[in-house]
């Protein structure tokens, strides 16, 4: 179990996460949605160290994050909201780099880099640049890295962006696979569909605070025929959308 414990960011006087109190169940996918700038990738960021919150304490199966780092880190696999690292890199160079750091064996990395380079069509790649590939390719080698050493955790912020199809499933059925293993997933997204498709339980951001947090089946819930967006927008959307579009459609027509 992953435990936000009263965690808060802040950046000069501007609070991009406040007061979050957040648990994240072993064996689930677990999904963050928000506007951009809710603190989706804050959160994200202060749970796999790339920031320090200002406050607050981040637990992962009992253990503290900070007392703990790079054990938990090793247990971790993480999908950045951009691709756009390590450019100078061959993606065999950076498949190497993760390898090394995660110490895998030369067998285990020889046959995860096989099946994955397979899956993601990324075998006859491996001599070339990260920066000469497409975003979407970036996107696949970076994924390829974060899930080479099989973690524990897979912590993907917008991992489906830039995705052809088929990569795009790929990966969704992948991080179920993931969750029936007992594992643990967390990913944020904008795209609602897939949010309602995957996950178990989903976290709400708006402004940097939680507005809600249970299971996909409870919020649908409590707007019985109603979609995951309407929802969505009704609690973190503004309030006058549907004003504005009507004023919108009105002024079209005039």
């Amino acid at each position: 179990m992953i435990r936000f414990q009263q965690v808060t960011k802040q950046y000069g006087s501007k609070t991009a996460l406040k007061d979050l109190n957040l648990e994240i169940k072993t064996g689930e996918i677990f999904g963050f949605l928000g506007h951009n700038g809710a603190g989706k990738s804050t959160t994200i960021k202060s749970l796999v160290s790339v920031i320090e919150p200002t406050s607050g304490t981040i637990f992962v199966d009992g253990q503290s994050l900070t007392e703990n780092r790079l054990a938990i880190k090793k247990r971790i696999g993480y999908v950045p909201d951009t691709p756009d690292m390590f450019l100078a890199l061959t993606a065999g160079e950076y498949w190497d780099l993760i390898a090394a750091a995660y110490e895998m064996t030369p067998a285990d990395k020889a046959r995860r880099l096989r099946k994955l380079g397979d899956l993601f069509d990324m075998n006859h790649h491996h001599e070339e640049t990260l920066s000469s590939f497409s975003h979407g390719m970036r996107q696949k080698a970076i994924l390829i890295g974060a899930l080479l050493p099989d973690p524990d955790i897979w912590i993907l912020d917008e991992p489906m962006t830039g995705l052809d199809p088929q990569a795009s499933y790929d990966l969704k059925e992948m991080m179920k696979q993931h969750a029936a293993r007992g594992k643990t997933v967390i990913f944020s997204t904008h795209v609602l569909d897939t949010a309602q498709q995957l996950c178990d339980e989903l976290a709400i951001l708006k402004a940097g605070e939680l507005i809600y947090n249970g299971t996909t089946d409870d919020l649908l819930a409590t707007s019985p025929g109603e979609s995951l967006e309407a929802i969505y927008l009704n609690m973190a959307g503004r309030k006058a959308d549907h004003e504005l579009v009507a004023d919108l459609e009105e002024s079209v027509h005039e």
